[in-house]
């Protein structure tokens, strides 16, 4: 196991047991959020026990070392930053309850790691998956209708998973989440409880109107979770786990290479719409982005994008056997130059074949 694990836990500090409280009621943190803080902090308590130290004594100096000694037993950067981040807000609390003259952990850095670019589909991946159809049958009627709208609305909506899975048939005071048919928005509750609007595609609309002339064939009359817009075969709210089984299966049904998970089509849904448009700030709302540079992200990736075009198709950037081809009667420097302009925005372009679902 990563990092320095003591033998046998040590019961739940009384401070972390009142943190993670306070994190629970005033910063209304998600359940898995708070399971993970819950982590975070029992390896606090860990390195503290075997250091002897209580955790209102932790120095700047030991949590360097014990930085150290994850990254040293093989967890990622990325890792460590997470659980720093977790160490710090716990002892931001305890340095407004007065319980520590300063925060330890500011100013220890995880150790710095390349961040890697969001796995996107291309555009003729994306409109292959939303567009798959798989053959219809008394059976699968109810799956297949449910499974293409749930495919259609996180590649048109761009949604996180806990949010599509937040969706409630109907709008409602308790309602996390619905969808407005007439106006064609969906809203939704994202991270940090913040609400807001997005726009639906047009397929998306259309999937939509179809599950739900068959979602009411398994909707079950005071089932717990009876009030979401996806539900299984027993009435009650599809779990984030089944929704990624069911993406997966159909990614592999619809022939694509790689399977596809919910995230995959959130990236898909922000590199396609930058594509086309070239409007970060745009993009930063619809996903509901708070800081712009998370958004940025996906400026890498189009960049990535463009400079494939550039490559195939600019003659200064082919290799020496297309260059030769090139110099043939017909298909001269003056053709593929031509080509280069019209490419990148061709291959912006939404095809033909699929709705658009920006």
């Amino acid at each position: 196991m990563a990092g320095v694990a003591a033998p046998s836990l040590p019961p739940a500090d009384p401070l972390v047991t009142r943190y993670l409280a306070y994190a629970k009621v005033e910063k209304r943190l998600a359940a898995r959020t708070l399971a993970l803080y819950a982590a975070d902090l029992d390896k606090l308590q860990a390195h503290a026990a075997q250091a002897g130290v209580a955790l209102t004594q932790v120095t700047h100096l030991q949590l360097r070392r014990w930085v150290a000694q994850m990254h040293g037993g093989g967890r990622s950067a990325r890792g460590i930053a997470l659980i720093l981040s977790g160490w710090r807000g716990f002892y931001v609390w305890l340095g407004r309850e007065g319980l520590v003259p300063g925060n330890p952990v500011q100013g220890v850095r995880s150790p710095k790691a390349p961040r890697p670019l969001p796995k996107a589909l291309s555009v003729d991946e994306a409109v292959q998956l939303a567009s798959f159809a798989a053959e219809a049958t008394p059976d699968n009627a109810f799956l297949e209708a449910r499974d293409q709208c749930i495919t259609e609305l996180l590649y048109s909506c761009g949604l996180r998973l806990s949010e599509l899975v937040g969706l409630d048939a109907k709008a409602s005071a308790s309602a996390r989440g619905w969808i407005d048919q007439q106006a064609g928005d969906a809203h939704v509750l994202g991270k940090g409880e913040k609400k807001r609007s997005v726009p639906v595609g047009r397929a998306a609309l259309v999937a939509l109107d179809q599950w739900l002339a068959v979602r009411s064939l398994w909707a079950r009359a005071g089932a717990p979770g009876g009030e979401a817009l996806f539900i299984n075969q027993r009435g009650g709210r599809l779990t984030p786990q089944h929704i990624r089984v069911r993406l997966k299966l159909r990614s592999q049904q619809a022939g694509l290479a790689a399977p596809v998970h919910p995230h995959m089509l959130r990236h898909s849904f922000a590199s396609h719409v930058l594509q086309s448009s070239g409007d970060l700030r745009a993009v930063q709302e619809l996903l509901g982005h708070t800081n712009i540079t998370t958004t940025q992200a996906y400026t890498r990736l189009d960049f990535q994008h463009l400079a494939k075009i550039y490559d195939k198709a600019h003659p200064r950037a082919l290799s020496d056997s297309a260059t030769a081809k090139a110099s043939a009667p017909g298909e001269g420097a003056g053709a593929d130059a031509a080509d280069a302009k019209t490419a990148p925005a061709a291959q912006a372009a939404i095809p033909a074949s699929g709705e658009p679902r920006q």
